[in-house]
């Protein structure tokens, strides 16, 4: 069965009947499993040549222990392999004057249907004489090992393998030993156009489980507090099978309270808070599924009795937040440093008398994947790292456009922080959100019974 046109003509027709059915269909486990291996059999196919070609290295060699996996290597096992093997080591030779790649483990199987074993252990005994065989047979100019100070995600060679390996690789090679840094986040980095209808899928079944928790259907003001909403998002993305990859959180700015500093939102706000009429309620939630990631965070209103809006100062106020998302993904150009952006976006938003913070990172393969960093929320002057100096904006990439924008509100006599994040794609044709993006505050407030009661 082909998993993956299956899995698209399907999306189609649901993409075609209700937001709700399309938000709900979650692939079985086998069918799961299928979809994987044929998408990293496209990547490898696809993808990975080009990659070593931009990238100068023609022998990338990846080397992890079992449970101890290199965050590189574990994207290169099949779907039914949760984990390395003893000691798992893939070579990767691009062979310059032909362009012809293998694909090779150093290891007693292979590793799914495109990664052939390359060790006969009764032939050879020791694994890293083989890998050794390897190496001089081939004879690279250059051969990229997983190490970077830089990229944590590029960073998987532990020091034991490390230095195994460089006891046993001849004096001729040593000198051609350089970190693969750019090759691992740009495999990490890069999404193939097979990936994109899945994310688009992706990102709506965030989007829905939001809006579900962001209604009368879980809250109830005066009852429902925030650590319910929690546990309520978290339990859902288990009931549909799917993962998160950070616990969801949800607070509260109300009028009677000063504005809190960033870290507020992240690790210092007060749990079982009760919600009530009044509140501008704010998440933040992702959910892992088919090897992708999502990040979102949006901003639902508590209707006070008798409203059936939000007042329009809070819905000026998000429109200043979405007017910072345009600025950013306006400045996102190739070729771009991450520290470039930054400074571009915030010197337009501040011209603009806005008060904005930007912090967007690189997502897909991992949650806080490998990439352009354009800010952090602690270093809005920019990253001293090589992922906001050097490391520059590539297409085919996808990003959470996180940050926010401080609002006064002379009606609550107060700041707020309107804190958005929504996942996005940089393409051949620019910058796109798969599923939209919140310009509407979540409304709650008609006061049914919530969370199952």
């Amino acid at each position: 069965m082909n998993t993956l046109k299956n899995f698209f003509l399907s999306l189609v027709f649901l993409m075609a009947g209700t937001s709700a059915a399309f938000s709900q269909y979650i692939l079985p486990e086998a069918e799961r499993a299928a979809l994987v291996d044929q998408l990293l059999e496209r990547r490898l196919d696809s993808l990975l040549p080009m990659l070593m070609e931009r990238s100068g290295i023609d022998m990338w060699v990846l080397i992890s222990r079992e449970y101890n996996e290199d965050p590189v290597l574990k994207t290169f096992l099949p779907a039914t392999w949760l984990s390395a093997r003893r000691r798992t080591i893939l070579l990767f030779y691009r062979d310059p004057a032909t362009g012809n790649t293998e694909r090779l483990a150093v290891a007693r199987y292979n590793i799914g249907k495109s990664i052939r074993s390359a060790w006969d252990k009764e032939q050879e005994p020791d694994q890293w004489k083989r890998l050794m065989e390897l190496i001089a047979e081939r004879d690279p100019k250059t051969i990229g090992l997983n190490y970077s100070e830089d990229h944590n995600i590029a960073d998987g060679l532990d020091k034991t393998d490390y230095d195994a390996f460089m006891a046993y690789l001849p004096r001729k090679f040593q000198s051609r030993v350089v970190s693969a840094e750019d090759l691992a986040v740009s495999w990490i980095e890069t999404r193939i156009p097979e990936e994109m209808p899945i994310y688009s899928h992706l990102v709506r079944v965030t989007h829905n489980i939001i809006a579900e928790a962001f209604s009368d259907q879980v809250i109830m003001p005066g009852r429902t507090t925030t650590s319910d909403v929690e546990w309520w998002m978290r339990q859902k993305v288990t009931d549909l099978g799917l993962d998160t990859w950070f616990h969801p959180t949800v607070d509260i700015q109300r009028s009677a309270s000063p504005l809190q500093g960033h870290l507020y939102s992240f690790s210092d706000r007060p749990e079982q808070q009760v919600i009530q009429p009044g509140d501008l309620l704010h998440c933040d939630f992702g959910i892992t599924y088919l090897r992708l990631n999502t990040d979102c965070q949006q901003l639902a209103y508590v209707l006070r009795p008798g409203e059936t809006q939000a007042p329009e100062f809070l819905s000026s106020a998000l429109a200043d937040g979405n007017r910072v998302q345009d600025i950013l993904v306006s400045q996102m150009q190739a070729g771009r440093t991450g520290n470039e952006i930054l400074a571009a976006s915030l010197a337009i938003g501040r011209g603009e008398g806005l008060r904005p913070s930007i912090y967007t990172h690189p997502l897909g393969t991992y949650g806080h994947s490998a990439g352009t960093t354009i800010g952090m929320w602690d270093s809005q002057d920019g990253v001293n790292r090589a992922d906001g100096t050097r490391y520059v904006l590539h297409r085919n990439t996808a990003y959470a456009i996180e940050l926010n924008t401080t609002v006064t509100l002379p009606e609550w006599d107060r700041d707020i922080r309107v804190m958005l994040e929504e996942p996005g794609y940089f393409g051949s044709d620019g910058f796109v959100y798969p599923d939209g993006r919140q310009t509407r505050l979540h409304l709650i407030g008609n006061h049914r019974a919530a969370l199952g009661n």
